[in-house]
């Protein structure tokens, strides 16, 4: 009977390990499909204004129905990248900042802007911004921005989408 607790101890720590390795490279793996799919439909540090969600045009899946979206799929490997916020009037707005890792890095809304347009630089330790910048440091390259836009109806995109036009990504 003894002979067995080494092997069946090494069999144990194996199946640990292997199941928190999967675990921990799982969240890059649906962050990369979820920056590719972004990307696709509009580049990389570009910011794009999708329509109004349905499970057929959604990028990323179960959209809420009373949220409009936009997002950026940034990458900071050949520098920093800008993100300006124009927040609708009279509408909760949110902007949320996912690494490569789908850690939340930054998160803001429109109350907490006082309604104001606001702008952010997403950078790494190592990497140069202009000063008096709001800079928000981020351990990876890649992730995304996305910012989430609530309608009371979905006929009011029509009018809110001039204005959540005016937010962008764009690398500095």
């Amino acid at each position: 009977m003894t002979r067995w607790i080494g092997p069946l101890l090494v069999a144990i720590a194996a199946a640990v390990l292997g199941w928190y390795g999967s675990l921990a490279l799982a969240t890059y793996g649906l962050m990369d499909v979820a920056m590719r799919r972004v990307a696709a439909e509009g580049g990389v540090n570009v910011m794009r204004h999708g329509a109004l969600p349905t499970a057929e045009n959604q990028p990323i899946v179960r959209p809420s129905p009373d949220l409009v979206y936009s997002s950026c799929a940034y990458d900071l490997s050949k520098g920093p990248v800008l993100i300006k916020i124009t927040p609708a009037p009279d509408r909760y707005s949110s902007l949320s900042i996912f690494d490569a890792r789908t850690d939340v890095v930054f998160v803001r809304n429109d109350q907490q802007a006082g309604g104001k347009p606001y702008q952010i630089i997403l950078a790494r330790t190592d990497q140069a911004v202009p000063k008096g910048a709001e800079v928000v440091r981020v351990d990876y390259d890649r992730g995304i921005a996305l910012i989430r836009l609530l309608l009371r109806r979905s006929a009011e995109i029509g009018p809110l989408d001039p204005v959540r036009r005016q937010s962008s990504c764009q690398a500095l």
